[in-house]
């Protein structure tokens, strides 16, 4: 059975080349479109240490107090 000219969709006859065509023409688009970023990224100045919790809880600075009571 070989591959078919014609698809129907909603009772109209459509060229099935016109569609393939079709689609890749939007996935294209899709590659070329930019999303800006929704806020300015800056850089992260801290120690590497204090960039996460774990690194925090690791190697606490001079300014931290973790025998703080309340």
């Amino acid at each position: 059975m070989g591959k078919p000219k014609f698809i129907e969709i909603d009772g109209k006859r459509h060229l099935w080349r016109d569609l393939l065509s079709r689609r890749r023409e939007q996935i294209a688009a899709v590659a070329k479109s930019e999303q800006p970023p929704l806020f300015e990224l800056k850089e992260d100045r801290r120690p590497m240490a204090d960039r996460t919790a774990a690194g925090r809880y690791l190697e606490p600075s001079l300014f931290s107090t973790p025998d703080r009571e309340g």
